[in-house]
């Protein structure tokens, strides 16, 4: 995949987990400057940033500390610049994780990651294509789900965050009957429990607003975080 790169320094933070190449191919294609990197420098002076992951959460935070990348991360959070969770990334924004025993996530936003839950039938891993649910009517508008009304995007996991507050969840989904927070969203912090690089023109259609948001410079006021 292929495409201009005139667009935004994008860092993807390499720690070891992620589809880094389907991301960065992707961030070129909608127009951003994709950077796979691990280096502490890269990360602060990127315009935006992505943690990807695929695996267990206790085996990304402990990759993240002992290459250390938590402060990094933590810091350009801080500085108000759009970062974008995916997957395991948007599960190690939360302050705690439940994967195989509980371990400290980055803390940027407030609640925990749990198993999904597995009755109805319902079956682990939920792999597959699954719609978005709007939690309230017009709470896409100007987000990076605008316009994703009746779109299709893919996932594959076991476990989900639960924010501690409702406000944060911008999309739900369902899986054997149960709903989890699919997208969060808390200031220029933001995340997708489902794969955009592997979502199709959805998918890309929300890369391309995350590049918007990075060029315009238009993010929130430096936030505090969680302590490290």
């Amino acid at each position: 995949m292929t495409g201009p790169t005139s667009g935004p320094d994008i860092v993807i933070v390499d720690y070891g987990l992620g589809n880094i190449r389907s991301i960065a191919n992707a961030i070129a294609y909608v127009g951003g400057r994709a950077i796979v990197s691990g280096d502490p420098a890269r990360i602060a002076a990127a315009e935006g940033l992505i943690l990807p992951g695929v695996g267990a959460f206790p085996k990304g935070m402990e990759n993240l500390g002992w290459r250390g990348l938590t402060g990094p991360v933590c810091d350009f959070a801080a500085s108000g610049r759009p970062l974008l969770g995916i997957c395991l990334g948007m599960q190690m924004l939360m302050e705690r994780g439940f994967e195989h025993r509980e371990t400290a996530g980055l803390g940027l936003i407030p609640g925990e990651v749990l198993r999904l839950p597995t009755d109805g039938g319902s079956r682990l891993p939920h792999i597959g294509w699954t719609g978005l649910i709007e939690p309230q009517p017009g709470r896409w508008a100007g987000t990076l789900l605008d316009r994703a009304h009746d779109r299709n995007f893919y996932f594959v996991h076991s476990y989900a965050a639960l924010p501690a507050d409702d406000a944060h969840v911008l999309a739900r989904a369902s899986h054997g009957g149960r709903e989890f927070a699919a997208c969060v969203e808390s200031g220029a912090i933001m995340g997708t429990q489902f794969h955009p690089e592997k979502s199709g023109d959805a998918g890309l259609a929300l890369l391309r607003r995350f590049l918007t948001r990075c060029s315009s410079r238009a993010a929130p006021a430096p936030r505090a975080v969680a302590a490290r």
